[in-house]
């Protein structure tokens, strides 16, 4: 069987499910449905009530190409471009680093703390450092109607990306962009401040999986020698209060690196006391976000 005008979108799904199957893929059932919904513009809900609907000419034009870059391991959701996460819809662009839902357990967290902090109904300044697709800051914005946010970068096309979302997401008079590296050249004071930032080793880039290692930019993996450059910029300009004496902290941090990020917490912070500290699991049970708030 193949993907020809006039096959129903069903055998359609169960074609390209077979055919990524072929190459290992073990997503292939839902990455069969969601390229035919993309390359018909039918909804799920549609697929399952239509399931003989016809597909076109163009239609069977389009998922063949998708199901040549997915054999090739593009992602989905790079071939889509765009990713759900948090429940909201944001553009992604070989620009940007592809949000993971993992990610989700920094917003958990940082939501978490907004409300233990009493902060959650009334107007706070969030930074989010190394922004990218801008889904943190934004996020966290929709979440909190009161809240505002500067979204920082080094990569101007990602801001680019990142203010688009704002924009469709109806949070541009909330949000700010700037071109920066970690705290450097920010000014104004927060009381929180987010990142994921690139956290893999310099050694490991080589090893990482195709989808990541050739479609993520990798301004947005390379951590340094040990992963943990801007966590050290982080953390130490935490100490130092400069943007703002009583800010949380919430990061990202890859598997395996909790401790250490909490090492450089205690060693910027520790003469000042970090009054707390938070840790957070992602989906697998990793230790996924480290908090801090340092008593200045």
């Amino acid at each position: 069987m193949s993907i020809v005008a006039g096959m129903a979108v069903s055998d359609a799904v169960w074609e390209i499910s077979a055919r990524l199957a072929e190459v290992g893929i073990e997503t292939n059932r839902l990455d069969g449905r969601l390229l035919v919904e993309a390359a018909t513009g039918c909804t799920q809900e549609r697929l399952i009530l239509e399931p003989a609907r016809p597909l076109s000419a163009a239609e069977a034009g389009r998922l063949l190409d998708m199901v040549r870059r997915r054999r090739e391991r593009e992602p989905v959701t790079r071939i889509l471009g765009e990713r759900s996460f948090y429940g909201r819809r944001f553009l992604v662009t070989p620009d940007t680093l592809d949000p993971r839902p993992d990610t989700e357990a920094l917003i958990d967290l940082a939501l978490a703390i907004t409300g233990e902090e009493g902060w959650r109904d009334r107007p706070i300044d969030i930074l989010d450092i190394g922004t990218g697709t801008g889904c943190i800051a934004l996020t966290l914005l929709a979440e909190m109607a009161l809240a505002r946010g500067l979204g920082t970068d080094l990569s101007a096309a990602a801001l680019e990306v990142a203010k688009q979302n704002g924009e469709l997401l109806g949070l541009s008079g909330r949000v700010r962009w700037q071109k920066a590296r970690s705290l450097d050249g920010v000014s104004g004071r927060f009381d929180l401040v987010v990142a994921n930032p690139p956290y893999v080793p310099s050694g490991e880039i080589a090893g990482l999986d195709r989808d990541v290692l050739h479609y993520d930019p990798l301004l947005a993996l390379d951590g340094g020698v040990d992963g943990l450059d801007i966590y050290r910029e982080i953390v130490s300009g935490s100490a130092r209060g400069e943007v703002g004496n009583g800010a949380w902290f919430v990061v990202e941090v890859g598997a395996g690196q909790a401790a250490a990020v909490l090492a450089l917490v205690e060693r910027y912070c520790g003469a000042m006391v970090a009054s707390r500290q938070r840790t957070a699991v992602d989906l697998g049970g990793h230790t996924r976000c480290v908090a801090w708030k340092p008593q200045i």
